[in-house]
C-alpha cells in the first residue's frame, strides 16, 4: 500500500545589511532563513547553497518517509535520485538567479516563471511515475491546485516588484 503524498512548503526569508567599514567604505551583507513551514524546522544562512542544502535535506527525508517499507535499496536509491534531481540543478544556478534578481526584479520574476514552466515540463517527461503507482484523478487535482496556489504567489510577487521597480524610479 502506497503511503499518503506529502507537501513541502519553504519560505525564504532575506535580510540586508548596510555598513561601513573599517575603511569608511559602505559594505552590503544579505542574511537569511529558511523554514520549512510543516515540520517548523529552520536554519540561518549567509550563503545561498546553504538554504539549498536543507531544502534538499528535508525533501529527502520525505521522499525516504513516503517509499514503501518492502521497496528494494535499488528501488529506494532511484527514487530519492530523481526526487533530488531538479534541487541539485537548481541549487547550482540559484546564486545566480537571486544577484539578478537584486539588479533587475521585474525581469527575474518573468524568468523564473518561464523556468519553473521549462523544468516541470521537462519533470513531467522524464518521470515514469506509473512505474511506482497508477495516476490517480486526485493526483491531477492535487497538481491543478498546486499550481494555481503557484500562479497566485507568483502575481503576488510581481506586484510587490511592480511597487519596488516604481519606488525605485522615483528616487
Amino acid at each position: 500500500m502506497a503511503k499518503q503524498d506529502q507537501t513541502a512548503s519553504f519560505l525564504l526569508r532575506f535580510t540586508q545589511k548596510i555598513f561601513e567599514d573599517e575603511k569608511g567604505e559602505s559594505n552590503v551583507q544579505w542574511r537569511g532563513k529558511v523554514s520549512h513551514v510543516q515540520g517548523n524546522d529552520q536554519r540561518n544562512f549567509s550563503e545561498v547553497k546553504d538554504a539549498m542544502d536543507f531544502i534538499q535535506e528535508k525533501l529527502s527525508e520525505l521522499t525516504l518517509s513516503s517509499i514503501e517499507e518492502d521497496a528494494t535499496t535499488e528501488e529506494k536509491e532511484g527514487i530519492l535520485n530523481k526526487s533530488m534531481d531538479i534541487w541539485k540543478r537548481m541549487s547550482k544556478s540559484y546564486p545566480k538567479i537571486v544577484m539578478e534578481a537584486i539588479k533587475d526584479p521585474k525581469a527575474q520574476v518573468t524568468q523564473i516563471q518561464e523556468q519553473i514552466s521549462s523544468k516541470a515540463e521537462e519533470l513531467s517527461s522524464r518521470l515514469d511515475l506509473e512505474s511506482y503507482r497508477p495516476t490517480l484523478k486526485s493526483d491531477i487535482k492535487g497538481l491543478t491546485d498546486q499550481i494555481g496556489t503557484l500562479t497566485e504567489v507568483v502575481t503576488k510577487l510581481q506586484k510587490k516588484v511592480d511597487k519596488l521597480d516604481k519606488k525605485l524610479s522615483k528616487s
